[in-house]
């Protein structure tokens, strides 16, 4: 009876480590782990790919693991109430422990039963490498960006921007000229990178000791020349 219970004990024992074992220990099913980052500039859009729901984006991303070994996915799309949905191609597969950036940006939906003043509606997405930057056009404030873009919405048939230029305190301003313009329903993407300003290193100025004796071995040596 002892041996059956001391048995029973050592089993008992061999389960639980098993159990307690990390998921890290366990192999992965279907191979090893890469990851999509899926870049919205909507929070709360839902994202499918191949048509198979993965998630919503929060804090401008969703990370979407995928097996190396796996069947690869060929498209992806991004939407949301009220916005436009986007549709991409995967045209990549991460490896183990890589992530592939995709992105995806999402402009409102003009209500039907809105008039459209100045005719039909297209935008430009200013991507800039850092957040709170001011975007202007032709020196009209349009807004400034928030998780690296700003969508602004322009007319058709409105006057044509000519610049647009971004600032943001501590960077050096950029100024770009806009040669190319949104049909209806068509985004332009405009790229920014802003610069930190440097401030130049100065040289300090000799102390007044350093002076002096600097002045008295100049007198020295002029003494000495005239002596020769």
């Amino acid at each position: 009876m002892q041996s059956v219970l001391r048995n029973l004990m050592i089993f008992s024992l061999l389960a639980c480590c098993f159990i307690l074992l990390p998921s890290s220990a366990q192999p992965p099913i279907g191979g090893d782990n890469g990851w999509y980052a899926v870049n919205c500039n909507v929070n709360g859009a839902d994202v499918y790919f191949d048509n198979e729901y993965q998630g919503t984006i929060e804090a401008g991303v969703l990370y979407v693991p995928i097996y190396t070994t796996g069947t690869p996915y060929q498209t992806f799309r991004v939407e949301k109430d009220g916005y436009t949905t986007y549709n991409g191609e995967v045209t990549s597969v991460p490896g183990k422990g890589e992530v592939f950036d995709l992105y995806a940006t999402l402009n409102p939906v003009q209500p039907a039963t809105a008039p459209i003043i100045g005719g039909d509606i297209g935008w430009y997405t200013v991507h800039v490498n850092v957040d709170w930057a001011t975007v202007q056009f032709d020196n009209e404030v349009k807004g400034v960006t928030s998780q690296g873009v700003l969508s602004v919405e322009v007319y058709t048939t409105g006057t044509p921007y000519r610049t647009y230029t971004v600032t943001k305190e501590g960077y050096q301003t950029y100024t770009g000229t806009i040669d190319r313009y949104p049909g209806k329903g068509e985004t332009v993407d405009l790229y920014v990178t802003l610069n930190p300003i440097t401030t130049p290193t100065q040289t300090a100025p000799f102390s007044p000791a350093v002076a002096g004796g600097a002045l008295l071995i100049a007198g020295l040596l002029l003494v000495a020349g005239r002596k020769n």
